[in-house]
């Protein structure tokens, strides 16, 4: 069983995730194939742990304007080309997958990983994956309430007697091949649902938030929410862990980070709400400065304005990592690695500092 050796005096974990998406560059308008953007994310994952951060996230999309719709796969790659860092879905779509194929899948992955695998099961913000594979929307919420329940019962027992409604039942099957890990670390991704929060936190998983703008404090009901719920439980507080994921841009100044990043941001969103049938009008600059203010959860600015707004958020929370999104709307890779160095190098060091107190 891999063991975490003084997470408590390093303070909180930091890391990364992509959700892999495919756009053009705003400034030349081309697009980067499948292939490359695989490739640079797998890059990214080198240079993120090269650079000693802790978690590296890859999300689930089945669209061709995302290149991740196999993280595991992904994940497997990653592991044979670093050591040490942490390797997440970010998020898998607990929905529309069987939880024993998912299970497997990341029980291998730790194999090959030397004990580095985690699950971040979510619902989902896109729901292509229901016709795909054969599911009703209709079912949303029973097939995510379903699928945890089973894949928390399969990563506890070898072999396994369970009913279910939505897949076939099991009679003393067995489960292979078992996880290096004792269990693999399993969280739930919520968005902004007390239901989900109080749900994670009675199941006994971890809870990642995701907090992509506005003020941070509201999300603090949602940690209040899970921290009671799991405790009357009866889960120890110490097993009830919080994440943070947004989606940030580093640069030498603030002003610097707001110029850079708009062009990219605003493509991202546009394609976004276009994506989910929404209008896909450009982002404002006055939006813009909005969402990126001081007291806002989107991380874009100098080091010491983001080491503020994690400390911030630590405060509120009291979180025990930190995942950011850095690679969004066609933002060419040189700017990418130079955002993990910056995260890596004047950030993380001075925010493991000051939660390690």
């Amino acid at each position: 069983m891999r063991k975490e050796v003084g997470l408590k005096n390093r303070g909180i974990e930091i890391g990364l995730y992509t959700l892999g998406d495919i756009v053009p560059d705003p400034h030349s308008g081309k697009t980067i194939s499948a292939k490359q953007r695989i490739k640079e994310i797998i890059e990214a994952a080198k240079l993120a742990e090269e650079a000693g951060l802790d978690v590296f996230g890859v999300g689930e999309h089945h669209r061709l304007d995302y290149a991740t719709s196999a993280p595991p796969v992904v994940l497997a790659a990653i592991a044979q080309i670093t050591k040490r860092i942490k390797l997440t879905s970010a998020t898998t779509v607990l929905s529309t997958v069987d939880p024993v194929r998912l299970f497997e899948d990341f029980a291998t992955l730790d194999l090959i990983s030397d004990g580095r695998a985690e699950i971040i099961s979510g619902r989902g913000a896109f729901v292509e994956s229901f016709p795909l594979f054969g599911y009703e929307i209709k079912d949303y919420d029973a097939l995510f309430s379903e699928n945890i329940d089973l894949l928390l019962k399969l990563n506890k027992n070898e072999r396994i007697t369970w009913d279910g409604q939505f897949r076939s039942s099991l009679r003393h099957a067995e489960i292979a091949p078992r996880p290096l890990q004792e269990q693999l670390p399993i969280w739930v991704g919520v968005g902004g649902s007390p239901e989900s929060a109080a749900r994670a936190g009675r199941l006994g998983v971890g809870m990642a938030m995701a907090i992509l703008g506005g003020d941070s404090v509201r999300f603090k009901p949602l940690v209040d929410l899970y921290l009671k719920a799991g405790i009357d439980a009866g889960h120890n507080l110490e097993d009830l862990k919080v994440g943070v994921t947004g989606h940030g841009y580093f640069s030498k100044t603030t002003k610097l980070a707001k110029d850079e990043f708009y062009p990219y941001y605003s493509t991202y969103w546009s394609y976004v709400n276009h994506q989910r049938g929404m209008a896909s009008r450009r982002m404002s600059r006055s939006d813009f400065e909005l969402l990126t203010s001081q007291d806002t959860a989107l991380f874009v600015g100098s080091p010491q304005q983001i080491v503020e707004k994690i400390l911030r958020q630590y405060e509120l929370f009291g979180h025990q990592r930190f995942m950011a999104q850095i690679d969004i709307g066609g933002l060419p890779f040189k700017k990418v690695a130079e955002g993990i160095e910056l995260l890596a190098t004047e950030i993380a060091p001075i925010v493991r500092k000051e939660t390690s107190k």
